[in-house]
């Protein structure tokens, strides 16, 4: 089972990408709450050169909420990460967690379909990009 889904964007400007992945979030629902630079992080702390790659955090509230009050400690999995990744042909790449995946190794009933659908709207997110 793959952990993540991903779609690759051809003659796409990085943070135009950026831009739309965030609206694409925000139409399933999903506010980012981090945004993680590690290019910049990588130059600022280790000096070195990393390509374009930038991770969203993003949560949606009901989701979160819900499943919060059913399990705990399920904060370890949240937010719902995606990455946004420049290649050196030009290409940006943006991959999504799948939920399902992660949440494969709680033992917890109420959290499977939740998990789906989660999985549908990160899904939705991916397949709404262009």
């Amino acid at each position: 089972m793959s952990y993540y889904f991903n779609k690759t964007l051809k003659e796409k400007d990085f943070d135009k990408a950026v831009e739309q992945v965030t609206a694409e979030l925000k139409k399933e629902g999903f506010g980012v709450l981090t945004e993680i630079d590690l290019k910049a992080t990588f130059k600022k702390k280790l000096d070195v050169d990393f390509k374009k790659y930038k991770i969203l955090g993003a949560c949606n509230p009901h989701f979160a909420y819900k499943a919060l009050t059913s399990e705990d400690k399920i904060g370890v999995f949240l937010p719902c990460n995606i990455i946004v990744e420049a290649h050196d042909n030009g290409d940006i790449e943006v991959s999504a967690v799948d939920p399902i995946a992660s949440m494969s190794t709680v033992e917890n009933e109420d959290l499977g379909q939740m998990a789906f659908d989660v999985q549908k709207k990160m899904q939705a997110v991916i397949d709404g990009l262009e």
